[in-house]
């Protein structure tokens, strides 16, 4: 595998790149995790498993990639109520558009979008079929906590599927303790019970999407106890998602050449 860093290369290199390489794009957001997690932490944990991604994927001989700088901010205006630095709707979108326009001007005929924070799952989405519409490109999207090798859960408990990937709760907690330890502020502390539970989370009747002005700041900011979050299970599962990353990423290569 040739793996480059946008940022380090020449423009000769990025051109080379375009005619048969994959360009990945992680994005993130910078927001409230509750008072142990980091404002980055979504940007991070994009990073880190598109990183490990990479790395599994160094004995491939014939494919090429090409990692774009994270974009570090997203629509994370329901985290405000606390501290954020969000694009709106419309704005991030078009972020988007403009970044994956340049790529395809600069010579790239496929990009991966590879995201961190739930607030941008839609809009990334929804860029990615448009850009596809509008240009001669294969580009692909997805949130790196839904890729997964399906390896990593019944036999030692690893998975929690009703709290994944929530927010700065047990899932990215566990993550953040193996991947950037130094970062995460301990004790974590235990995280009283709401009630009623916010609807964001517990939809009255399934298939229902629910807001209801306030539900942040109410929870005060997460999504369920990170008390319990534990290194070596944030390992197995950061191992998990970097996998099926890999995967992902290999099929997007076999179907798109």
């Amino acid at each position: 595998m040739i793996h480059r860093k946008l940022a380090e290369s020449t423009w000769q290199e990025v051109r080379a790149a375009g005619a048969t390489g994959i360009a990945l794009l992680p994005i993130g957001s910078q927001e409230q995790h509750a008072g142990h997690l980091p404002m980055g932490t979504d940007t991070l944990l994009a990073e880190e498993v598109l990183d490990r991604a990479t790395a599994l994927l160094a004995q491939d001989g014939d494919l090429e990639l090409v990692r774009l700088p994270a974009l570090p901010f997203g629509h994370s205006p329901h985290h405000l109520f606390a501290a954020a630095v969000s694009l709106g709707a419309a704005t991030l979108g078009a972020v988007l558009d403009d970044i994956l326009d340049s790529l395809a001007a600069s010579g790239y005929g496929r990009v991966m979008v590879v995201n961190g924070h739930g607030g941008n799952d839609e809009i990334m989405r929804l860029a990615v079929k448009r850009f596809a519409l509008r240009r001669d490109v294969t580009a692909a999207a997805c949130s790196y906590w839904t890729v997964t090798s399906g390896e990593d859960g019944a036999e030692d408990g690893g998975e929690r599927p009703e709290v994944t990937p929530g927010h700065a709760g047990w899932f990215e907690t566990s993550l953040m303790l193996a991947a950037h330890p130094h970062l995460v502020r301990t004790p974590v502390p235990a995280r009283a019970p709401v009630e009623p539970p916010p609807l964001f989370d517990h939809p009255p009747y399934p298939g229902l999407t629910v807001e209801r002005h306030g539900e942040w700041a109410r929870v005060g900011g997460a999504t369920d106890d990170a008390s319990a979050a534990d290194p070596d299970r944030g390992r197995r599962l950061l191992e998990a998602r970097a996998e099926g990353l890999a995967r992902a990423i290999r099929a997007f290569d076999a179907a798109t050449r």
